[in-house]
């Protein structure tokens, strides 16, 4: 399955992420743990960041300034009625140019949806979008 199938798939399925049916402390601790290694609490960037907004919401509390991107429209429309003082991007993480320097970036539960043959240089792309003096 491509990206944009992906994304139409998860349009379908956006209600299974409510707060009410969703496990909200899923990576919570994970990400916990990682941020205490990071000393620059500037821009941090969710890749396949969903509805819920738990992981961004954990990314302000602990400093940083979160931006999310998802390729689902209905995920990304949800997450900006959430939250719309953060900026959401509706896009492919395998063709969209990161232009930024992120101090903490997540692709939780979302690089494993990434085709195979774009997996070398989507994690490279996150990689070289890191603040070197971030940690």
């Amino acid at each position: 399955m491509n990206p944009a199938q992906i994304g139409k798939n998860y349009d379908t399925i956006t209600d299974r992420w409510s707060d009410d049916r969703f496990n909200m402390k899923n990576g919570i601790d994970q990400h916990k743990k990682a941020i205490s290694f990071v000393k620059l609490r500037g821009k941090a960037l969710d890749v396949g960041c969903g509805r819920t907004g738990r992981i961004m919401d954990l990314l302000a509390k602990e400093g940083f300034k979160p931006e999310g991107l998802d390729i689902s429209e209905k995920m990304i429309a949800l997450a900006r009625s959430r939250n719309p003082e953060w900026n959401f991007y509706q896009e492919d993480i395998c063709s969209y140019p990161l232009s930024e320097k992120y101090d903490f970036i997540t692709a939780w539960d979302s690089i494993w949806h990434i085709p195979l043959d774009k997996q070398v240089s989507v994690i490279s792309k996150l990689a070289n979008a890191l603040n070197p003096t971030a940690s």
